[in-house]
């Protein structure tokens, strides 16, 4: 299919810290656009020091879509992201404007283009009940056994992603191989390349900020509100490792040292990730000049 009869979107990926919001709102405000969150944990409501939300000041005037949008007790997939996303580039490009999609979950990015297609399994709440109350090593142990070649390529450390595995092998049988189908829009998509060393400084920072902020107040809040603890390990690493320093396990260096440490090794994931990806425009965060101008070439502006 010829992409100029595509709806055209712009994407914006990079690791953690590397400044996609910052530049989906400078790259909105350029072109007109609305920015679509590809992030699995900003659609919760409630969760908002811990994901690194953006705020109301932040956005610039621009619209966002597909934050706050979701109860934490909900389970959330990449399947709904896709639904959830299309109608949203529909809607923004009725209005005249261009919709941006930005965020750091690359399953939901590439499931919106067509690269992976995931079942349409919908949560098993019985089952999931149980799940939840494994530890990750023992959800990996069970996935290794029911579906070892799901196990080979899976983050055997996210307990999301493993309870979900779980649940489609427990529905189909196993885990369907990854298949991939046309895109259905005319994609353009920026990378923000970052060197380690960079990042790494970049992610100490922001968590500096997180802890200022509230992150364990924010915590303790959610728990008081009635979200489990279960649900919430689930939901993010930086709260497994708060819930870790509230329990008394760890003191408070510890918890900003493991912080640290904990979201470098999912940043270093996202990097391997993008390493992969098909199509990726790669800049430096420094290049905004330089990306607003491929931006308008490729709109025709």
């Amino acid at each position: 299919m010829n992409t100029t009869l595509k709806q055209k979107i712009l994407v914006i990926v990079g690791p953690t810290a590397s400044g996609k919001t910052s530049l989906a709102v400078r790259i909105a405000q350029e072109c007109n656009g609305e920015v679509i969150s590809a992030d699995s944990r900003q659609v919760y409501r409630g969760l908002d020091v811990g994901t690194e939300k953006i705020t109301y000041e932040e956005m610039g005037g621009i619209p966002h879509h597909l934050i706050d949008c979701v109860d934490p007790h909900t389970t959330y997939t990449a399947f709904d992201f896709k639904n959830d996303a299309g109608k949203q580039i529909k809607e923004i490009s009725a209005r005249g404007h261009v919709p941006i999609v930005a965020g750091g979950t690359l399953l939901y990015i590439e499931t919106l283009l067509g690269r992976k297609v995931v079942p349409e399994i919908p949560p098993n709440p019985a089952l999931r009940e149980k799940l939840e109350k494994l530890s990750v090593d023992a959800l990996f142990e069970m996935l290794k056994e029911k579906d070892p070649t799901r196990a080979k390529n899976i983050d055997a450390k996210n307990p999301r992603r493993l309870v979900r595995a779980l649940e489609i092998v427990e529905a189909l049988g196993k885990v369907p191989e990854e298949t991939a189908v046309e895109c259905p829009y005319d994609a353009y998509i920026i990378g923000l390349s970052t060197d380690a060393n960079t990042l790494r400084e970049k992610i100490a920072q922001r968590l500096s900020e997180t802890l200022q902020k509230g992150l364990v107040e924010e915590t303790k809040k959610i728990l008081a509100d009635g979200l489990s603890e279960t649900r919430l390990k689930e939901i993010g690493l930086e709260y497994r490792v708060v819930l870790e320093y509230l329990h008394g396990e760890i003191i408070e260096e510890q918890m900003k040292k493991k912080l640290i440490e904990k979201v470098w090794q999912y940043a270093k994931r996202q990097r391997t990730w993008l390493k992969r990806m098909e199509g990726v425009r790669w800049y430096e965060a420094s290049e905004s000049e330089r990306m607003v101008e491929g931006v308008r070439g490729f709109l025709g502006r």
